[in-house]
C-alpha cells in the first residue's frame, strides 16, 4: 500500500507571543541563518537550514515588528515597539558575539536605532526616531540602513559614516509598513499600513517615481531574489509586478485574507502565502493553480518566507511557532529526524557545532540549558 505523503514540518520553539516577521540571509560561507521578531520583545537567530536556535536577542521591552540581517549575515537589525533598547553590558543576555573584525550589532527602538561594538558592547551610536520602528532594510552592498514607521519618514542611515545625520526621503503618505531595495540599491519600495499601493522611490531624487494600485493596503512586499519580480499581498490577493517596468505580470484571488506571500527563488515556479485561515498554502506560479496545503499552525499566520536556495519555506504564526517546510513532500518514515509533534529532537547540526563552526557565536551555558529544559518538556 502506498504510503500517503504529508508534510512535516520542524517546528521551532522558543517564542512566547506571536511571530509577525522572519528573514532568511543569503548563503554564507557558514551557511544560512534566520532571524525572527515576535511581539515576545526576543528576536531570536537559528541556523536557516535545520532550525537549530543559536541566541535570543534579549534587552527589547515592547513587541518587535520587524528584523532583518545584512548579506554577510554580520550585522542584524530588529524594528520595536518599545521605548528604549536596553543591554546588559552592551551584549545580548543569551547570544554573545565575538567576530573578527569591528562589526557591530545594530538595534532598533521606538524613538532610536542603536548601534553596539560587538567586541566590547560599548554603545557607538544612537540613531533617533520620533515615534515607532515598523521596517528595516539593509542595502545589498550594507552600507546603507533604510528604516520606516509610523512617523511616516523613510530614511536612509549610511553606516560608514554613522555621526551624519541621516537621509530622508520625501515624506511617505501614509504610515509605513514594509520597507525593501531594489535596482542595485538604486531604488526603494515601500507600503502603508492605512492605504493601498506600494510606493516606487528614486534614491538619487527622493521621489515617488511610480505607484502599483492596490486596492487594500499591501501587508508583504518582497523583491525576488533575481530582482524580476515584485511579489505583494493585499487582503485576499497576491500580485506579482514587473520589477524593470512596473507592471502587472500576474493576480490571483486567494481562499482567504493574505498576510504574507514568499516567491521561491531559484526556479521561481510556486509561491506561498499564509494569512487568517492557519494555513500555509503553496501555489503554481504560471497557473495559480494551489499545490499543498500545509497545516499545523494553531493561529493566523502572519509571515512566510523562502530560505535563500528554495529548498524549504518557512511561517511565522499567532501560536508562536516558526515551522520550516521541505519544499519537496516527506513520507512519515523520511521524518524521523522529527518527533511525532513535529518539534525537533534529531537534527543534521546541534546548536554545539553550529556554535564551534560559525566563529563569534557562542550560546551561554545558561542558554543551553535552557534549551535542553525546554526540549525534555517537549518531548514528554
Amino acid at each position: 500500500m502506498e504510503k500517503k505523503k504529508v508534510a512535516v514540518p520542524l517546528v521551532c520553539h522558543g517564542h512566547s507571543r506571536p511571530v509577525v516577521d522572519l528573514f532568511y540571509s543569503p548563503v554564507t560561507p557558514d551557511g544560512f541563518f534566520l532571524i525572527s521578531a515576535s511581539k515576545d520583545s526576543s528576536p531570536m537567530l537559528r541556523n536557516g537550514e535545520t532550525g537549530d536556535w543559536i541566541g535570543t536577542f534579549e534587552g527589547h521591552k515592547g513587541a518587535v515588528w520587524s528584523c532583518c540581517l545584512d548579506t554577510n549575515a554580520l550585522r542584524a537589525a530588529t524594528a520595536s515597539a518599545d521605548f528604549s533598547t536596553n543591554m546588559t553590558m552592551g551584549l545580548p543576555v543569551v547570544l554573545k558575539y565575538s567576530f573578527v573584525g569591528q562589526y557591530s550589532l545594530m538595534l532598533a527602538a521606538i524613538f532610536s536605532w542603536k548601534v553596539w561594538d560587538a567586541l566590547t558592547g560599548d554603545e557607538l551610536h544612537s540613531f533617533e526616531h520620533k515615534h515607532i520602528v515598523r521596517a528595516c532594510a539593509f542595502s545589498e552592498d550594507t552600507h546603507l540602513l533604510l528604516t520606516g514607521g509610523v512617523e511616516k519618514i523613510l530614511r536612509i542611515y549610511d553606516m560608514n559614516r554613522p555621526d551624519a545625520p541621516p537621509r530622508e526621503v520625501d515624506k511617505s503618505p501614509g504610515s509605513v509598513r514594509t520597507v525593501a531595495w531594489l535596482h542595485s540599491d538604486q531604488t526603494i519600495l515601500s507600503s502603508c499600513t492605512d492605504m493601498g499601493g506600494v510606493r516606487l522611490w528614486d534614491v538619487r531624487s527622493g521621489k515617488i517615481v511610480q505607484t502599483l494600485e492596490t486596492k487594500s493596503s499591501v501587508t508583504s512586499a518582497e523583491v525576488s531574489q533575481d530582482g524580476r519580480y515584485i511579489t505583494t499581498a493585499d487582503g485576499s490577493t497576491v500580485k506579482f509586478w514587473d520589477a524593470n517596468y512596473y507592471g502587472l505580470v500576474k493576480s490571483y484571488d486567494m481562499p482567504c485574507t493574505v498576510e504574507s506571500v514568499s516567491l521561491e527563488p531559484k526556479y521561481g515556479n510556486k509561491f506561498v502565502a499564509g494569512g487568517e485561515d492557519m494555513w500555509v498554502h503553496v501555489f503554481e506560479f504560471h497557473t495559480g493553480n494551489e499545490i499543498a496545503c500545509n497545516k499545523g499552525h494553531h493561529g493566523p499566520v502572519h509571515c512566510v518566507r523562502f530560505s535563500p536556495g528554495g529548498e524549504s519555506y518557512a511561517s511565522g504564526s499567532e501560536d508562536g511557532t516558526i515551522r520550516i517546510w521541505q519544499t519537496g513532500l516527506l513520507t512519515l518514515d523520511d521524518s524521523e529526524a522529527l518527533s511525532a509533534n513535529g518539534s525537533i529532537e534529531k537534527v543534521k547540526v546541534t546548536a554545539d557545532e553550529v556554535s564551534r563552526k560559525i566563529e563569534g557565536f557562542h550560546v551561554t551555558d545558561e542558554g543551553k540549558s535552557k534549551e535542553k529544559e525546554e526540549a525534555v518538556e517537549e518531548s514528554s
